[in-house]
């Protein structure tokens, strides 16, 4: 059966197989996505309980609106932007700003220390919630106007929240060192 729905090469077709009744179509998708869907959401909130059940929460809702499925844009595209919901949701619902970021996309650069690491990911876990979910879904390989489809904002301010946070944290990287320099200028 498998075999079968690897014909299918598009996210899109898949999910349009399992509307018409194929449930080895959801299982592919399911396996397609669920290690990615897991990273996103990880890296917004990293306790593992609640980014499960978030997952939980977003494929359900995928199989709930299965029926209502239109491929208007990539599965993936739609996918995100039902986990995006349910991480508003949640975080509105703790009424708190986050607070894991064990597992910000780290630097390209090799010769970037460890502690450099460190700072960065402290630096993003200040960032707005708006401007820390725009930069992990960047991280995660959407477009610009995929991110725009996924937060339901228009494309102009996902540029505006990726400019204002990478100020942010050039601002705060930049401030760290100096402080570092002052903490040992008083020996």
């Amino acid at each position: 059966m498998l075999k079968f729905l690897h014909r299918y090469k598009s996210d899109e077709a898949l999910m349009l197989a399992y509307q018409a009744g194929n449930s080895g179509a959801f299982e592919l998708l399911y396996q397609r996505h669920k290690d990615g869907l897991f990273a996103f959401i990880y890296r917004s909130c990293a306790q593992t309980s609640t980014v499960e059940d978030i997952c939980q929460d977003t494929w359900i809702a995928v199989v709930n609106a299965a029926e209502r499925y239109q491929p208007r844009a990539s599965f993936k595209t739609w996918l995100y932007q039902i986990a995006h919901h349910r991480l508003v949701d949640f975080w509105r619902s703790k009424d708190r700003q986050h607070t894991a970021l064990e597992n910000v996309p780290e630097p390209a650069c090799e010769d970037v220390t460890h502690e450099r690491r460190e700072q960065l990911m402290a630096a993003v876990g200040l960032l707005p919630q708006e401007q820390k979910n725009t930069m992990l879904l960047q991280q995660q390989g959407f477009t610009l106007d995929e991110i725009a489809h996924i937060t339901d904002t228009a494309t102009e301010t996902v540029k505006s929240r990726l400019r204002y946070a990478r100020q942010h944290l050039q601002n705060t990287l930049q401030q760290q060192p100096r402080e570092q320099l002052g903490d040992n200028d008083e020996r």
